[in-house]
């Protein structure tokens, strides 16, 4: 029968052990504030105060969900680089939720999907948006063909507007199918 009671790591330290880590933090210490003296310095009241003089503030509305609560966008030499909530705006009232707040992050990161895809022989291949909505007519055409509209789902999003759900449904419903939900009961 095997042993099933669980075992513990020593967490002790011997005393030899802890005067080397410690004589070791206090070198380290000492000579990382010599080595860092010069790379930084203190910024001036005009740099604090605005650190993109030439930038320019865009009013736009945060894409996050359907609310369209309000975002002032600042950009500089076409690179969005500061946000703040729009205190004027009808819809959020100066307030932005956890997503909104994090808009310019999403915008700016380094994974998002630009522009259309295909994977083609295991590799990634950009598409024109011509192309791509080409193939999506085709395999849509091919699918309702061979196995009727109902073999498709068109889903909504949080992001679309009531217009732009009613046309996502105006859609499935000229495609012949009732198939269609929200992503949110997914």
């Amino acid at each position: 029968m095997e042993n099933t009671t669980p075992r513990t790591l020593a967490t002790t330290v011997g005393r030899r052990s802890f005067l080397k880590m410690g004589a070791l933090s206090v070198a380290f210490g000492a000579t990382s504030g010599f080595a860092s003296g010069s790379v930084t310095r203190v910024a001036t009241e005009e740099e604090v105060k605005n650190p993109f003089p030439e930038s320019k503030t865009v009013k736009t509305i945060c894409t996050s969900c359907s609310v369209g609560c309000g975002v002032i966008a600042e950009v500089h030499n076409g690179v969005w680089v500061r946000q703040e909530v729009a205190q004027d705006h009808p819809i959020s009232l100066g307030g932005h939720c956890c997503k909104g707040a994090d808009m310019i992050d999403m915008i700016r990161s380094e994974v998002r999907l630009k522009y259309p895809m295909v994977k083609e022989n295991g590799q990634w291949k950009r598409l024109s948006w011509e192309d791509a909505l080409d193939r999506i007519a085709t395999k849509l055409a091919e699918i309702k063909k061979e196995n009727g509209p109902d073999a498709v789902q068109f889903l909504g999003s949080a992001k679309m507007s009531n217009e732009q759900a009613y046309y996502l449904r105006k859609f499935a419903a000229f495609f012949g199918t009732n198939n269609i939900d929200h992503q949110a009961r997914i």
